[in-house]
This record gives structure tokens, C-alpha cells and sequence, in this order.
């Protein structure tokens, strides 16, 4: 089960930058409000607090048949529709496609570059395709989408159909109206769940595909969502976490969050965070910024800075307590000074010592830091961070007062889009557009 270590944010453990007791119990108020909109679900979008329970039997049946039938897995998304597949992908089945088959792609930019030689890859007649948009409407998705179905038709014909599965909302949307005119398959992401806390519905079928278990992902999510049930704030880990980091930003200017897992596996899994954190609470003026990091690589790049420069952070620790497979390093050069403190060790031992030895640097110098610990990185584990960070994000924006689940300028930027492409309906915003674009002043070298 996922444990959070919170010592190293208290003032009784690293002096005054903590945090007291009496800041803490002074929340209480606060956190008994948040509480009271999650327990009665003032909000429709808390549904996913019951994508644990989902049944997964179709998801099975399309994946089986992708396996069977294709070399190449394309999923098309952007936003939460890929950051989320691919952070499942990276944690527990990295470097798939130099072991696995069908070959996996996630596409989440239109960068011609990487566009072309995407289509120069693939063979067209061994290839699925996955779009992702909750909206149905992703101005990019679509544009890629449309590569691919040009690409594919020309090599299968009519039966170009049966190579694309449509992920998105059960009501509207262009991508809808695709599903019901040639009757493609298609999976439904729920009108209640927002884009960034859908990777529990976007990323099944990968994990399917790549040979990943959907269940032990759900199974993960159900138990830690039980887990984080109670109101009472130290019973509660996510309360615990939220309330703590609230505290550093709102009382001690801490509003920069860095987050640091000790495995390669889980870089993804930091960007994923990264967008639900910046998304869901940098409204009103409130928020704190995230910033994506990985151990130990980071501690050669990032540390000088979190020592000596602003006191602006709080580093977030994802520690994995057994990697599952493990190295020792050979008695080589045992006899010289610097190799013999190495040889004979395990990289799982150096992993965890050098994670300690971060953790002690900070905690020495009172900069605050958490560390969420996992035994083991499976599909189990990674299905509660998935769920642990979302709970903890909804709690937290509650907790400044905003909404959590909406994302106007997100909304706004992508009518923009459309605006300056002339689509019908958005005249207004290409005419804003427009004007800007005349107003601003710029010089030409």
C-alpha cells in the first residue's frame, strides 16, 4: 500500500521552515469543508473517485483482437488523453517496443517533423489506431486522424473502419458523429470525468495491449480511493499531503511543487502530474507550479539550486522500496579507492541511498520535502498514485477555493484555434485574433 512520509515538512523535524502543529489543526475548519463536497459529491466530476469499479471486459476483447492483428499500436491524443497512456507505459513495460508487440506510438503534438516520419514508420495495413479526445472536437487530434485515415485507406480500402478505435464522450462532437455514420468501434469516456482525471478510463486499452493488467490498475485505484475516505485529517493520506503543501504555499510562499521519483519509469508519470496540477488549480490567482523531475538524474542538474535558491519549493519524493529487478555491481577494481565503495552493492541499493542522501541534503538545510513510498512499481502501485494525486488534487483546490475541474483558458485557447482557421461559429475569435495580431508591435531582424 502507498505510505506518505511527511516528517520533513514539520517544524519539530526541520526547524523553523516547517510547519507547526498549530498551523496544521488551524486548517481544520477548511479541511472538514473539502471534505464535506467530496464525501457528498458536490461536484459531478468526482466520479472518478468509482473508476475502480469499472468492468473491463470489453476493453479485454478490443485489445485481444489488436494483438492478434496488428504490428503497430497508434494512440492520437493530446493533453490527458496521451500524457496518462503513456505514463502507464513507461512505468511498467519501458522500452516496449524493443520487447513487445504490436509496437506502440502516442502522438500528442503536430510537429510536421515528427508527423511525417511517424507515417514513414508504420505499415498502414498492420496498424491500429487509437483517437483520444474527451471533447470529440481536439482541433490537433483531428488533424492527425485524418493523416492516418487518408494513409490507411489508401493501403485497406472500406475496411479502414475496422482499423481506428474512437475514445471519446458518449454525446457530441465530430469524432461522435464519425462512430455513428461508419459504425466504428469505439470506447466511452464518461461526460463526468475531466480530461487530465481520465487516465483510468484513456489508458486501459493500452495497458491491454502492451500486456499490462487493467484490473490490477483499478484494483489499486479502489483501494487507495478506500483508503482516503476519512475526514479525520491524519487518518487521511491525501488530506494529510494536500494540507500540508497548501499550508507552504499559502503561509511560508512556497509555490513551486518539485516532483522527483527515483525511477526511469516514472518521468512520464511527472508530466502527467505536472498538467494536473498546473490545470486544475492555477485559477483566481491561487495554484503552485510543478516542476518535472526524476532521481537520481536531477540530483546532478536541480539540487544547487533547490539548496541555495529561493526558498520557493517543496520537493515531492516518489520512492519505489524494491524495483523488482536488480544489479550488483561486480567486484572490478575492488583493490582501487572510489571503486571500492561500489563494488559488490546493488543499483537498487544505490537507488534508495542516493534518495536518502537527497532527503538528508534538504531535511539538513530546512528545506521541506515529502517522500510518497511505494514497495513495488506494478500495476497495482501505479493504479494508486494515479488515484492518490487526484484525490489530493481535488482536496487541494478545494482547499483554496477553486474549482478543480475546469480549465477556462484551456477552453479558450482552443476556440482560438479554431477561430484563426475560420471554422464556422468562431468568426469572432479569428477577428480578435486578427486585431491583435495588428496591434502588436514586433521588430524584424
Amino acid at each position: 500500500m502507498l505510505e506518505v512520509y511527511f516528517g520533513n515538512m514539520l517544524e519539530e523535524v526541520i526547524g523553523e521552515k516547517g510547519l507547526s502543529l498549530s498551523q496544521i489543526e488551524g486548517i481544520r475548519e477548511k479541511v472538514l469543508s473539502a471534505h464535506k463536497q467530496i464525501e457528498e459529491r458536490k461536484w459531478k466530476e468526482l466520479a472518478f473517485l468509482d473508476l475502480g469499479s469499472q468492468k473491463t471486459t470489453e476493453i479485454k476483447k478490443i485489445a485481444r483482437n489488436i494483438r492478434e492483428t496488428s504490428e503497430h499500436f497508434v494512440i492520437l491524443g493530446i493533453g490527458g488523453s496521451a500524457i496518462g497512456p503513456r505514463a502507464i507505459l513507461e512505468s511498467l513495460s519501458p522500452l516496449h517496443n524493443y520487447r513487445g508487440k504490436p509496437k506502440i506510438h502516442i502522438f500528442d503534438n503536430i510537429d510536421p517533423r515528427t508527423i511525417a516520419t511517424m507515417l514513414e514508420v508504420i505499415d498502414p495495413a498492420k496498424t491500429t489506431v487509437n483517437v483520444v479526445t474527451k471533447s470529440g472536437n481536439t482541433a490537433e487530434t483531428i488533424a492527425t486522424f485524418m493523416l492516418l485515415w487518408d494513409k490507411i485507406e489508401k493501403a485497406v480500402g472500406s475496411d479502414v473502419v475496422n482499423r481506428f478505435i474512437l475514445t471519446t464522450n458518449p454525446e457530441k462532437g465530430i469524432i461522435r458523429s464519425l462512430i455513428k455514420e461508419y459504425n466504428i468501434k469505439n470506447l466511452e469516456i464518461p461526460t463526468t470525468i475531466v480530461g487530465r482525471y481520465s487516465v483510468l478510463t484513456t489508458g486501459l486499452l493500452l495497458a491491454e495491449v502492451a500486456g499490462i493488467s487493467s484490473d490490477e490498475l483499478l484494483r489499486g485505484a479502489y483501494e487507495i480511493t478506500e483508503k482516503c475516505k476519512s475526514g479525520e485529517l491524519w487518518e487521511n493520506p491525501a488530506y494529510i499531503f494536500s494540507s500540508l503543501l497548501y499550508l507552504m504555499s499559502t503561509e511560508e510562499g512556497r509555490n513551486i511543487n518539485v516532483i522527483m521519483p527515483y525511477a526511469d519509469g516514472l518521468k512520464a508519470f511527472s508530466d502527467w502530474f505536472c498538467q494536473l496540477w498546473a490545470e486544475s488549480l492555477g485559477k483566481l490567482g491561487f495554484g503552485i507550479t510543478p516542476y518535472p523531475s526524476v532521481g537520481t538524474t536531477d540530483q546532478h542538474s536541480q539540487l544547487q539550486l533547490w539548496m541555495e535558491g529561493p526558498e520557493d519549493k517543496v520537493v515531492i519524493f516518489i520512492k519505489i522500496k524494491d524495483y523488482g529487478r536488480d544489479i550488483m555491481i561486480p567486484m572490478v577494481l575492488s583493490d582501487k579507492e572510489g571503486f571500492n565503495c561500489l563494488a559488490g552493492r546493488s543499483l537498487n541499493e544505490l537507488m534508495s541511498t542516493a534518495l536518502q542522501s537527497t532527503e538528508h541534503s534538504l531535511s539538513n538545510a530546512s528545506k521541506p520535502n515529502v517522500t510518497i513510498a511505494i514497495p513495488i512499481l506494478d500495476a497495482y502501485h501505479v493504479g494508486q498514485l494515479f488515484q492518490f494525486f487526484e484525490i489530493a488534487t481535488a482536496f487541494l483546490g478545494f482547499l483554496f477555493g477553486v474549482n478543480p475541474f475546469n480549465q477556462p483558458w484551456v477552453e479558450t485557447g482552443k476556440n482560438n484555434l479554431y477561430g484563426a482557421l475560420g471554422k464556422p461559429g468562431f468568426q469572432t475569435r479569428n477577428e480578435q485574433i486578427e486585431k491583435m495580431l495588428k496591434d502588436s508591435v514586433c521588430w524584424k531582424i
